[in-house]
């Protein structure tokens, strides 16, 4: 059997750092907004490339949080539209509505998977404030392209970095491409806590001032409270865990690119398309999509073979019940490629634990399929 994520075999490579730095919580006794948090959101900042980090509970709030600091300062107001890739987790869309804010999506190319940005002007309104990339996958979805699209439109870039830690852009870091970015430390991320965790980076320290506020019920002075706010905070353990496995983030990258390049050369059944090979820095495999028109044919196969697999993901946001009513989701909205990919998607194992072995029958039971 070859697990999707085997967790337990990634946590154990480190084992004994991981249990120093929890003992060192516990005999601290001190478990939120301490030593640990400031010694992570320094280290995570200087990693990302950028003068700011803040950490939050998860992903999601990370999202969230971004785009109401902007509200706050009154560079976003309820009803503006933020343009967003159709081909992503739908935490992303969540981010944009829970603000009030409108969500236009727009299609990801077929190669690439990410946001077409060719089509981003044609989606740009006297209403549209924002873009929301995200890197999903772990690919790269910036260019200079779109960095001149913001600059010419007067619009915030904001990144998605949820499934994107350590991938770069001209040696710069996926986190500090735009003007503030949202990261998951989900379990299952290549940098993952050992619960929900997530932050913000950004170069903006006002903004940063305000997020930080903001996940703090809204203080930035104990019992005064400036804002409506959240709570919103990681754990000490969390912020221990992750500063010890951001040591290892590149060389377990590196692991997963060499993975991944096996399965870019060995994978040879004419059934199964694979996405477009980046370089290697600019994709650092948090997932390895592959598709087939006959997915789940395929996905039943490779589970009879001992195969985990997972779709990413099986319906795609405007598709889902919760977004049925809205007015931006129309009947006429049509987005083939999105959908497309949505339909043959799967994930097939992709981590640093796997061994040669195990990629060698990862690999026949996929060429094995007729």
């Amino acid at each position: 059997m070859v697990k999707l994520l085997d967790l337990q075999a990634i946590t154990m490579q480190h084992s004994d750092e991981y249990k120093a730095a929890a003992n060192r919580v516990i005999e601290s006794g001190w478990f939120l907004q301490g030593k640990e948090i400031a010694q992570f959101e320094d280290d995570y900042a200087k990693y990302i490339g950028t003068s700011q980090c803040i950490s939050v509970a998860n992903g999601l709030d990370a999202l969230y949080l971004v785009m109401r600091a902007y509200k706050e300062m009154e560079v976003l107001h309820d009803g503006d539209e933020i343009i967003v890739p159709a081909n992503t987790y739908i935490a992303t869309i969540l981010g944009i509505t829970r603000n009030n804010l409108v969500p236009v999506l727009v299609e990801p190319t077929w190669e690439n998977l990410e946001i077409d940005i060719d089509k981003i002007e044609a989606a740009i309104t006297p209403k549209t404030k924002g873009i929301m990339i995200v890197h999903l996958y772990g690919r790269v979805a910036y260019s200079d392209k779109l960095s001149e699209i913001c600059r010419k439109h007067n619009l915030k870039l904001m990144e998605d970095c949820a499934q994107s830690h350590g991938c770069e852009w001209n040696g710069k870091k996926t986190g500090s491409l735009g003007d503030a970015a949202a990261h998951s430390f989900y379990p299952g991320k290549n940098l993952g806590a050992f619960g929900d965790a997530g932050a913000v980076t950004t170069n903006d320290e006002e903004l940063a001032k305000v997020i930080r506020a903001l996940a703090n019920y809204g203080s930035q002075k104990k019992y005064v409270f400036k804002y409506v706010g959240i709570n919103s905070r990681m754990s000490e353990l969390d912020a221990a865990v992750l500063d010890v496995k951001l040591k290892y983030l590149d060389e377990d990258n590196v692991k997963r690119q060499k993975l991944a390049a096996y399965y870019y050369e060995n994978i040879k059944n004419p059934l199964i398309t694979l996405p477009a090979r980046l370089p290697d820095e600019n994709n650092v495999y948090h997932l390895f999509p592959i598709f087939c028109k006959r997915r789940d044919e395929l996905q039943k196969h490779l589970a009879d073979c001992g195969i985990g697999t997972l779709i990413h993901y099986p319906i795609p946001p405007h598709k889902q019940e919760c977004y049925s009513k809205e007015i931006w989701n129309t009947p006429q909205l049509s987005l083939p490629i999105t959908e497309r990919i949505h339909e043959q998607e799967l994930s097939i194992p992709m981590n640093q634990a796997i061994t040669q072995e195990q990629a060698k029958e990862v690999v026949e039971a996929i060429n094995s399929f007729k």
